[in-house]
Formats: C-alpha cells, structure tokens, sequence
C-alpha cells in the first residue's frame, strides 16, 4: 500500500513534526504497529536516531528487517507491556494501531511525545460505501483523548487526507487488511470492485507526556 501512495501525507506529517523537535543525535523513536517498516524508516532517513518497531506479526517483522537492517524490529503486541527502557524513548509513534497509553508514558522520557493517528469519519469512505452497503462516519479522536488524558497533554491536533484513484488489485488489499471485504456477506460486492477514486484520511493528535 505505501509502494501505491497509501499513507505517504502521515507518514510526511509524522516525518516534519520529528524534524521540528530537533531530537538529539542519541534519540531514540518506536513505532508501535510498524507494519512492513516503512513509516519508520522513512521518518528516520537521513538522521542518527535509533528507531525501534514493534509489531505482532512475524511476517510483518521479518520483512522490515531484511528491508531496513539499520533499524531494531521486534515481534511484541504493542498493546501490552512494550519490550523497551523506561525514560528511554523522546517520540513514539502510533499510525492506526493499538497502543497502551500507561506503557507510552513509561517508556517516554520527560516531556516526550506521543503521535497517534487513527481513522477519519470519512476514510475510504467509498470503498466502505460499496462493499458494506453504507459508508457509516464515526469519530474516534474524542475516544483518543479520553484514553489518553490522566497521563498526556494534547498539544496539536490536525488532520491528513488525500484522494488516491486505486486499481482493483489495490483495493482488494485494502478490503483484505482492513475491512475484510473477502468476507461470505460482501463476496457479490467485491466481485463488482474496479478502479475507483477512494480518499484516505486520518485524525492525528500529538501527546505531551505529563511530568
């Protein structure tokens, strides 16, 4: 999906905003849910930082590895206790994962930050609407705060979005690792999938760790 274009306006958003911090030449940054490496090797090119991802899936975990050996990758759910020193890291990120608001605080040095993106209301909007028989909007970003209020300080919230026109053979990946679209009940929608202009979106907030 990031080889097609998918992502590439967080990934971008994430990228300026650890630009912006100045971090040290011994940084050290996590990505939980790093996927197949991408984000994190792309917001780190060019830098010292050490980047650690951290992902459930060993597929996932290996591919990363043999595309970006420069970087630490470990198979871990991100969710639970994370496999890294406390006071250790100065930016996490989270591009549409699970995340453990008390385990990002512990791992975070003082005054650390916390990226968080998760779904727009409106992301892949027309692809929902086709397979799913309605394309429902639903906020998650107040869910996000909530989670995360005893123990961060929201500093910035925005949003990215981008419409992408997709090839069939793309969207069929969409379907399989997010909505499961492949399922017994939308197999007659699928089979109707084309190209189709589809828009990518997400909420983002940046998390100050409280001292």
């Amino acid at each position: 999906m990031f080889a097609a274009g998918i992502g590439h306006s967080l990934v971008e958003a994430v990228r300026r905003r650890l630009t912006s911090e100045k971090l040290p030449d011994d940084a050290a940054v996590a990505d939980l849910g790093s996927g197949s490496g991408d984000a994190l090797a792309t917001c780190l090119a060019g830098t010292t930082a050490t980047g650690v991802g951290i992902d459930l899936s060993v597929a996932a975990g290996r591919l990363a590895a043999r595309r970006f050996p420069a970087l630490t990758w470990v198979i871990a759910n991100a969710d639970r206790r994370l496999p890294l020193t406390s006071n250790r890291f100065s930016f996490l990120i989270s591009l549409h994962a699970r995340r453990n608001p008390a385990e990002c605080a512990r791992v975070l040095a003082p005054n650390g930050l916390l990226f968080v993106a998760v779904p727009a209301p409106d992301d892949l909007i027309e692809l929902r609407s086709l397979v799913q028989g309605k394309g429902l909007e639903r906020s998650r970003i107040e869910a996000v705060l909530n989670d995360h209020e005893r123990l961060f300080t929201p500093i910035e919230q925005f949003s990215t979005r981008d419409r992408h026109e997709l090839s069939r053979e793309s969207l069929l990946d969409l379907l399989h690792t997010t909505y499961r679209g492949a399922r017994t009940s939308t197999n007659a929608r699928v089979a109707t999938l084309s190209s189709m202009d589809v828009t990518v979106a997400s909420d983002c907030v940046v998390f100050q760790r409280r001292t």
